[in-house]
């Protein structure tokens, strides 16, 4: 299948790669089927692409290559609709914004996605995380190319 972007273009992907996040994501709430993209420059940087909109890709890394100890605190009932066996088997990451020079991390609002059953569900955490963590900048580009 087929998916018009408009950062990259056309991508082709597998049905089975769509990922539902069934209650949308925080400002975003009409998208709820994404798929995830690899960076063509970047192993570091991922891509999540709304499926439905051309417009909306964002930028995703898994938080502990930059915060190592980053633990996404939430509570039980906020992982339930994600179906996951145990809470080992769900995949973090965080959305990254640049902010004139600076790149930062919402380690505040993680999106958590069970891979097997392709669904994701951003989360607020209970404990006091920062929603612009300032990243090195060198460390990541987000020069869009998928």
């Amino acid at each position: 299948m087929d998916i018009a972007t408009t950062k990259f273009a056309t991508v082709q992907i597998e049905p089975e790669d769509v990922l539902d996040f069934p209650s949308g994501l925080i400002g975003l709430d009409g998208s709820r089927k994404w798929v995830l993209l690899a960076d063509g420059e970047s192993d570091v940087l991922g891509w999540l692409q709304s499926t439905q909109r051309p417009d909306l890709a964002l930028a995703v890394v898994s938080p502990r290559r930059f915060v190592p100890d980053y633990r996404a605190r939430v509570y039980r009932r906020e992982l339930e609709p994600l179906q996951l066996r145990c809470a080992s088997d769900a995949q973090i990451l965080v959305i990254l914004s640049q902010h004139d020079e600076t790149i930062t991390l919402n380690l505040k609002a993680p999106l958590v996605i069970n891979l097997e059953r392709r669904l994701g569900r951003q989360v607020i955490v209970n404990d006091d995380q920062p929603v612009r963590h300032v990243v090195d900048g060198a460390s990541v580009s987000l020069k869009k190319t998928a």
